[in-house]
Formats: structure tokens, C-alpha cells, sequence
């Protein structure tokens, strides 16, 4: 039986998970790293940080995983937090970079 959710389900989901002390989201950050979604849709979620020291870690981690269980059909979310390898801003969305105002 197929997944009932998706990973561009999981994706639009993680679109409203912010970093609190910037104005975009993990997605258009490149804060996500992997999304996969079972046969029992089950989701995990492979994630960074924008530094290894950020006190927010797992009030974001945490945000991302009640955000994806809102999806219908989610069974169970396991969000885990890699700094392999480490983020650095060429990881930003093209989206990204215009609300950041990096483009010209």
C-alpha cells in the first residue's frame, strides 16, 4: 500500500517552520537535508541548524515535527538534527535569498 503522505506534503509542511531569529523558513534556509516518508507513512526528517550552537535547536526540531504530524494520514515523525555536513549559506533557496535580500 502506498505512503498516504508525501514528501512534497512533508516539504510544504516544513515551509511554515521558521527559525526565530530569521525571517525564513527551514526550507528555504537548506536546513532540511532529507525527507522520507515510508510505507506506513512514517516520516523522518534529517535537518541542521545554521550553527552547531544555536539554542533554538530543539524548539525548531521540535516545530518541524508538530508540523508534519498535523498532515493527515502521518503516523509517526522522527526529526533528526546532522551538522554533517555543517550548513553555510549557499544551502538558501533562490526564495530564500529574496527574502533575505542576497540577490540583486
Amino acid at each position: 500500500m502506498p505512503a498516504d503522505v508525501t514528501v512534497e506534503e512533508v516539504t510544504e509542511a516544513l515551509k511554515d517552520v521558521y527559525d526565530p531569529e530569521i525571517p525564513v523558513n527551514v526550507v528555504d534556509l537548506g536546513l532540511i537535508y532529507g525527507i522520507e516518508v515510508d510505507d506506513d507513512s512514517n516520516v523522518h526528517v534529517d535537518m541542521t541548524l545554521t550553527a552547531a550552537g544555536c539554542s533554538m535547536g530543539p524548539f525548531i526540531a521540535q516545530q518541524a515535527e508538530w508540523a508534519i504530524a498535523d498532515l493527515d494520514g502521518v503516523r509517526d515523525v522522527n526529526v533528526e538534527i546532522s551538522f554533517d555536513p555543517p550548513w553555510s549559506p549557499d544551502r538558501i533557496t533562490e526564495d530564500g535569498r529574496k527574502l533575505l535580500g542576497l540577490d540583486d
